[in-house]
């Protein structure tokens, strides 16, 4: 699909880079299967592809100022080169494919508040 779509990893990855980079103040670049066809977009503020028929999120990059602004300060390039060389678990970028990723990204309130008080 990334071959069919962009022509390769590493044009994908310089189109997910560009979206993140060039995004226009807050929100996230996504890598979507929309309908059959994986894409690249950027939606902003608090948009997500959850909402909007026929796509499912694959994988999500914070552009928001709070995710990079201490350790990269004005360098969103950086930030973005960074996650994408070192932090992106692809095989479960890969699973997300299925349409369950939303399903994964759930957490139990319950479970997740018992952690947060256990020492």
């Amino acid at each position: 699909m990334i071959d069919d779509g962009f022509g390769g990893v590493e044009p994908m990855l310089q189109k997910l880079t560009d979206e993140a980079v060039n995004h226009f103040s807050n929100g996230w670049a996504w890598l979507l299967l929309d309908r059959d066809q994986l894409r690249i977009a950027s939606l902003h503020d608090a948009d997500t592809p959850l909402v909007h028929d026929g796509m499912v999120p694959l994988f999500t990059l914070d552009v928001w100022e709070h995710a990079y602004y201490i350790d990269y300060r004005n360098e969103r390039p950086k930030f973005v080169n960074s996650v994408l060389a070192n932090i992106v678990n692809w095989e479960f970028v890969a699973q997300n494919l299925d349409g369950r990723g939303s399903d994964r990204a759930d957490q139990d309130p319950a479970s997740a508040r018992e952690a947060e008080l256990t020492p």
